[in-house]
């Protein structure tokens, strides 16, 4: 029988490596987790640090996300009410400058409205010495054309200041229609001008749906609702209507650059016909006036180098606006079509 505090015995072994093994591995190193004093609570308090550092995560994401937002917002009014370019009612004197360049179509930079309202402000500020309309464009529409002609007769007989077209690139049919009405027309020898002539273009598939052996299914109230349809084959009465329309713009057309042009034309027979010229010989054939560009015109004929842009355009805000309603309004459309009908 040993006695209770009587050492036991070791083997050559365990005598041999001493105390650094116990002592490496610790008094409760070879118990079981579960067996551990207090493991309960220390599992606890893990848990409870994890789901307090998930939402800290968390919070500061929000946090961020709404600083981002903040930030975008402050971004746009910032673009949008405080990067305008102001000219002052009082500036000195300088030659005003208005662009006229892309499709001339409502909505777009070259739209009656910000073309108007461009050189009503160009006109109004009292260092303004004339207005320059910057021209490179290949027409556009009709409407949107005779707007502007309008109102450049009637603005220049208001303020009394001339204005003038400067053609860079092309001035041809409808960007032609309002060059018309300023008091000089100034191109490049190599400037495209002219194409004074409207046209409607579409395409016809009727042939095509009969070899296919695609029957087209247009149901309308009026016999000649869908005659511009693609799909549906054009009578030579409802063709016969759609040029005598054509024919009536046309002779707007030419009307408008006969009065605004006056003894300078020099008509030929294919002056109206829809062919275009170079600058060159737009100016022999009374077209245009003069070679010259805008530093030429603000220099030699306006008298006043300083140039100044009155030009509007949609900034980055507003074109974000008009991407994010028409985003809702395609949402909208394509609810009301995917909704539910009542049969």
């Amino acid at each position: 029988m040993t006695e209770p505090n009587a050492p036991q015995s070791t083997s050559p072994e365990e005598a041999a490596q001493g105390p650094s093994r116990a002592s490496a591995l610790g008094p409760e190193s070879e118990l079981e987790p579960g067996s551990r004093p207090n493991w309960e609570r220390e599992t606890l308090e893990k848990l409870a640090f994890a789901a307090l550092n998930e939402q800290r995560s968390a919070r500061r994401w929000r946090n961020f996300t709404r600083l981002a937002w903040l930030g975008f917002g402050v971004v746009l009014a910032w673009l949008a009410f405080g990067h305008v370019p102001q000219v002052s009612d009082k500036s000195g004197p300088h030659t005003a400058v208005v662009e006229i360049k892309g499709e001339i179509a409502s909505g777009a930079d070259a739209s009656a409205e910000f073309v108007v309202s461009a050189m009503r402000s160009a006109l109004e500020d009292e260092g303004s010495q004339a207005v320059v309309l910057l021209i490179d464009s290949p027409g556009g529409s009709p409407v949107q054309a005779g707007i502007i002609y309008d109102e450049i007769k009637r603005l220049k007989e208001k303020h009394g200041k001339p204005i003038y077209a400067v053609v860079e690139e092309s001035c041809t049919s409808a960007a032609y229609y309002i060059a018309s009405a300023t008091d000089q027309i100034f191109v490049d020898k190599a400037s495209i001008v002219g194409s004074i002539g409207v046209l409607m273009d579409g395409f016809g598939f009727t042939g095509l749906m009969d070899k296919v052996g695609v029957e087209r299914r247009l149901l309308t109230a009026g016999e000649n609702k869908g005659f511009l349809d693609p799909f549906s084959p054009q009578t030579e009465r409802q063709r016969a209507y759609a040029q005598t329309m054509l024919d009536q713009i046309h002779q707007q057309f030419i009307k408008a650059v006969r009065d605004g042009r006056g003894q300078r034309l020099k008509e030929t027979p294919e002056m109206f016909s829809g062919l275009f010229w170079t600058g060159a010989q737009a100016v022999a054939m009374g077209l245009a006036d003069h070679l010259g560009n805008l530093d030429y015109v603000a220099r030699e004929v306006v008298k006043a180098e300083d140039v100044v842009d009155y030009t509007r355009r949609d900034n980055v805000a507003e074109r974000l606006a008009k991407r994010f309603g028409a985003a809702l309004g395609s949402a909208a459309v394509h609810a009301l079509q995917t909704a539910p009908i009542l049969r």
